[in-house]
């Protein structure tokens, strides 16, 4: 059930990578779970996205579907019977993830509102509870299976067992330590951008519409182009420093000017209900002097040729001049946050990344390179190629640790197919009688 569940985490990103489908079928309840509700059009769109997708199945794609809802919502229901919880944090950490992914393949957030036809935090909106129930069905699951190991023996017969033809490829990956050099921005460019603000606030202040202002001035791409607008948010979803000043503000009220990881805002707060408030901003970025940005190339070229002479290692070196926390406390190890560990396929790289490594033997490290952290910022990178596979079938030597994923992965079905049938007894579960002719993969649904 294992592979269920990823099966699941798939039907998200085919939401988010897909034309969303106008929901054009008069709703229906098909099936309950305890007190978690299926809806046909819920089905019905789950499907149609995944025709789009190029999903063929040999059976019934609706009764599939249907089949991996009633799984999830079991979770959820047992979940919350168990007073298993996810807090708001943990939600918009995923929410983020997951956004930033999509909008690393898509391009940028304006071509995945544009795909979308709504706002970043629209399709927030729309997700959260998804997100939630994923992560609460993730968190029982886990629950569940938590004390369960595979044995060498154990991954050794479930290799033994796979059919020659099945042995799954494993894609050219890479494995890579980074260190992190962040230019000096200097204060006078501060004092330029903190001047900008405040004098758009006095032009605001004395009748000019802050939208426009936003539009022609704001660095934010996503929200420039609507004024500024970022849609109605909890506390949650923004930044710290953000959401302590704009929730304190009256309708109208235009904020002191807000330094955040990203840059300085000034912000107007349009409209406030409970909990959640929609507002507009003006971001500005400092811009880095081109001699900081040689500074910076130059500090990465000395720390390059003391780890080539082989004075320090790229660990200590790592330890000693990068100036992200993050990077150092780990080593500089860079871990994928797709997969949770330190592989990378080149279609997980970041473009800049993946050039600077593209001519680089196992051992070498990169030139200095320019790249953006996580919130746009600019900085600067030196990247050790420390390993890199080519394609090749999985097998025990070099690729142990993923068959024993695998193997696990397998005992841990086996066991939550157990698990579903046994839960189900003390569950209340209706299906509809039109999908009561569906072969389902567990027969404990059909029951």
């Amino acid at each position: 059930m294992i592979l269920r569940l990823l099966s699941i985490i798939l039907l998200l990103s085919i939401f988010f990578t897909g034309k969303a489908q106008e929901k054009v079928v008069i709703d229906q309840v098909v099936a309950i779970v305890g007190r978690q509700v299926i809806l046909k059009s819920d089905i019905e769109n789950q499907a149609l996205q995944m025709r789009a997708q190029g999903y063929y199945s040999s059976g019934d794609i609706k009764c599939e579907v249907l089949e991996e809802m009633l799984y999830g919502k079991l979770l959820v229901n047992q979940a919350i019977l168990d007073s298993v919880e996810v807090g708001d944090a943990e939600i918009k950490a995923e929410m983020e993830r997951r956004l930033n992914y999509f909008i690393n393949q898509i391009g940028s957030e304006e071509k995945l509102e544009e795909y979308y036809k709504k706002s970043i935090p629209e399709i927030k909106e729309d997700f959260r509870e998804v997100i939630k129930d994923q992560l609460l069905s993730q968190r029982m699951q886990q629950q569940v299976t938590s004390e369960m190991k595979v044995t060498p023996q154990e991954v050794k017969t479930f290799f033994k067992e796979i059919p020659k033809d099945s042995i799954p490829m494993v894609n050219t990956e890479f494995e890579m330590e980074q260190i992190i050099v962040n230019p000096d921005v200097k204060e006078i460019e501060v004092l330029r951008i903190k001047d900008k603000l405040r004098e758009f606030k006095e032009r605001i202040t004395k009748g000019e519409n802050f939208a426009t202002m936003a539009v022609l001035y704001s660095e934010d791409q996503g929200s420039a182009p609507k004024g500024g607008e970022l849609g109605f948010v909890g506390r949650g979803d923004l930044v710290s420093e953000f959401s302590a000043v704009a929730f304190n503000l009256d309708e109208g009220e235009v904020s002191k000017i807000v330094k955040t990881d990203y840059g300085y805002h000034i912000i107007q707060l349009i409209e406030k209900k409970g909990e959640r408030i929609n507002c507009r901003h003006i971001l500005m970025k400092p811009r880095i002097s081109p001699d900081e940005k040689v500074k910076a190339r130059q500090k990465l070229d000395s720390v390059r040729i003391l780890i080539s002479s082989k004075e320090i290692t790229f660990k200590e070196a790592c330890w000693k001049y990068s100036e992200d926390e993050d990077t150092r406390l780990n080593g500089g190890v860079m871990v994928n946050q797709m997969t949770g560990n330190s592989r990378w396929e080149a279609a997980h790289l970041e473009p800049k990344i993946a050039y600077a490594i593209s001519n680089l033997k196992v051992g070498e490290i990169s030139k200095p390179f320019e790249a953006d952290d996580q919130n746009g910022k600019a900085v600067y990178k030196i990247v050790l190629l420390k390993t890199k596979t080519e394609p090749h079938p999985a097998n025990l030597k070099d690729d142990y640790q993923r068959i024993q994923d695998l193997a696990l992965q397998k005992k841990q079905n086996d066991y939550m197919q157990e698990w579903v049938g046994e839960t189900i007894k003390n569950t209340y579960i209706r299906i509809n009688d039109d999908y009561k002719k569906c072969e389902f993969s567990n027969e404990a649904w059909s029951k």
